[in-house]
């Protein structure tokens, strides 16, 4: 999805519910996960329908290596939009068929192997309080994980970012 936008539903369901899809998909969810989804963003609202694309670090113009707020800016620059804060979960849910990580450690203090990290405005300016969500897929579980940096964590250059694309994108 490189260079193709994914159209995508957010919201409609109350939070009990989105635990519950979660949940019968087999979706495992870190600690950090679980302090985004009791955030109020998830309280129910009406559906909104969303453009998703997908974007290497690299591609974004940072070919060496980009903290947090240079990936925002590079991305904002390339007429991208961060996500709605809501967008992990349920990219999460259509995306059943994300490629296998190539290792398997959950955290290791960098940018995990094939994850997809969904970009959207923090909803903290506290460091502990985690930044987002990503996705990966490790020995065929699918995780939604949420992950917490500060302004200064370097972000590689094959690090796979989602971000809002215009509509018809």
């Amino acid at each position: 999805m490189t260079d193709s936008a994914l159209q995508l539903l957010l919201g409609g369901l109350s939070r009990a519910e989105l635990r519950e899809r979660l949940a019968a998909a087999g979706v495992q969810l870190n600690v950090h996960a679980e302090t985004l989804l009791d955030h109020p963003c998830f309280d129910e609202r009406a559906p909104e329908t969303v453009m998703v694309t997908q974007r290497r670090v690299a591609d974004l113009g940072l070919p060496e290596e980009g903290t947090l707020p240079e990936v925002i800016a590079a991305s904002l620059r390339q007429g991208l939009a961060l996500c709605p804060a809501t967008t992990g979960p349920y990219l999460r849910l259509a995306m059943a068929s994300q490629s296998q990580a190539p290792d398997s450690l959950l955290s290791a203090g960098r940018i995990p192997t094939g994850a997809l990290h969904v970009v959207s405005e923090p909803l903290s300016a506290d460091h502990e309080f985690p930044k987002g969500f990503y996705l990966r897929v490790v020995e065929g579980v699918s995780w939604l994980r949420g992950f917490r940096c500060d302004d200064d964590y370097v972000w590689p250059p094959e690090s796979v970012i989602a971000l809002r694309a215009a509509d018809g994108d």
